[in-house]
């Protein structure tokens, strides 16, 4: 068979950064729905809708599994569903792409801790300086949305680092279908009580499923497909792209522009996390938030 017979239709680049920006257009969709139910409800229906696909999809083995096997894909659902939770929460009180710049310093962290060499220590001071510079733009801050913002990198350092042990125990998409479920079961009883009335509207279960269409199917969909042919190390390069990312679905479907201040602390993050990664430091695969 030639090459050119062989190569994929798409760029995996391409392919990439099309997750990236669908992970990003379903923030900015579940967003403008926050006048209209809460997070938390929202959230839950993209978990949701992306359990059901992912289901369909995987149709997961679930007999002849270990205690372990259990334990470890309940505490990845447990931190699929926290990092999901809080960055909803952050985004509902500041602008889509700061709560997700911030929300970028876990896996950064995450990505230098692993590294052996003390000169990747200048990408943490770069990150802390972006985040620093945010702080001058506080009438777009606030405490509870950063301090959400900061959990959901935490969860989504957790969630890396879980999701390296559910790939060596689970095949295929089984353990992040078991996630999900998970997830949502968590979930459950915090929409009910915050939803209302709203999870009854078919118009807005319909955007909840859109929205785990974009935010959760297309993004895994897109990634399983690059990283056959992608480098670890260009896929990281790639993902250090989501602060952009957020920052311009903000602009489009939420009209949320960012001051000069606010540019340059999201270009430090996202030079630290290049930084980073090329330095040898590996930033796993994420999730859309």
């Amino acid at each position: 068979m030639s090459a050119a017979k062989s190569s994929p239709a798409v760029s995996p680049i391409w392919l990439v950064l099309v997750g990236i920006l669908s992970v990003q257009l379903g923030a900015g969709v579940a967003k403008s729905l926050f006048d209209e139910i809460s997070p938390t409800a929202i959230v839950w229906l993209r978990l949701v809708a992306s359990s059901v696909i992912l289901w369909l999809l995987a149709r997961p083995t679930l007999r002849g599994r270990s205690r372990q096997d259990w334990l470890v894909v309940l505490a990845f659902g447990l931190s699929l569903g926290l990092m999901n939770w809080a960055i909803y929460q952050s985004f509902s009180r500041i602008p889509l792409g700061i709560a997700v710049t911030i929300e970028f310093v876990g896996p950064l962290t995450l990505a230098v801790v692993g590294s052996r060499r003390p000169r990747d220590l200048v990408w943490v001071l770069l990150a802390a300086v972006g985040v620093a510079l945010l702080g001058f733009e506080r009438a777009d801050l606030s405490v509870a949305g950063v301090l959400f913002a900061l959990l959901a990198g935490a969860a989504w350092a957790a969630y890396i680092l879980l999701s390296a042990s559910t790939g060596r125990r689970w095949p295929g998409f089984d353990g992040l279908t078991l996630a999900s479920v998970v997830a949502t079961a968590l979930l459950l009883p915090f929409a009910l009580g915050s939803g209302g009335t709203a999870l009854a509207d078919p118009r807005i279960v319909l955007v909840g499923a859109a929205v785990g269409l974009l935010s959760s199917v297309i993004p895994y969909t897109c990634e399983l497909v690059a990283l056959r042919s992608l480098r670890p190390a260009v896929f990281g390069i790639l993902m250090s792209l989501e602060p952009a990312a957020a920052a311009l679905a903000g602009l489009v479907v939420l009209h949320e522009l960012l001051s000069p201040a606010q540019l340059l602390a999201m270009a430090c993050v996202v030079l630290a996390s290049i930084g980073a990664t090329r330095s040898g430091a590996t930033i796993a695969e994420p999730v859309p938030d």
